[in-house]
């Protein structure tokens, strides 16, 4: 019981340090919604858990949904919600049509967990997202370091 709640705090840690934006990642989906994903990158972890952070843009008239995430570097990859400071895992998140869904730090994000191999700085982690109403889009998030603040740069 100990180790679930030592990773937890390391990735609570890694959210708190990280932030929103970064490199880069792109695609699109079919339908009616048109997206975009940019803004990427996964602190380099500290434990067999990670946290990922994306923004996905809507330019098309429909809203849609990000139901579920897959990656081969990891067991299984979560989509979360923060309120309040507290966050918990939830079956998808709204992307509203002409706007945006933004995971970051603090706030939405993924969790990586059951690490197969713990990526280092410099790499890229195949990541496919899968929507409500779109097609699948794969991207490469970046890994950066553990205190990587988009706004700073490092």
């Amino acid at each position: 019981m100990r180790r679930p709640a030592l990773a937890a705090v390391a990735v609570a840690g890694a959210l708190v340090l990280g932030g929103c934006g970064g490199s880069d990642g792109s695609g699109s989906g079919g339908g009616d919604a048109e997206l975009s994903v940019g803004s990427a990158y996964m602190p380099q972890p500290v434990s067999d858990m990670a946290a990922g952070f994306l923004t996905i843009t809507n330019d098309g008239a429909a809203a849609d949904r990000l139901t579920s995430v897959s990656s081969d570097a990891a067991g299984q990859v979560t989509v979360h919600e923060t309120v309040d400071g507290a966050m918990r895992q939830v079956e998808a998140l709204d992307i509203p049509a002409h706007g945006s869904l933004v995971l970051e730090s603090g706030g939405n994000h993924l969790m990586f967990e059951q690490l197969k191999r713990r990526p280092k700085q410099g790499q890229k982690v195949p990541v496919e997202l899968r929507f409500d109403r779109s097609d699948p889009v794969t991207i490469e998030i970046p890994v950066k370091p553990a205190t990587y603040s988009p706004k700073t740069g490092h």
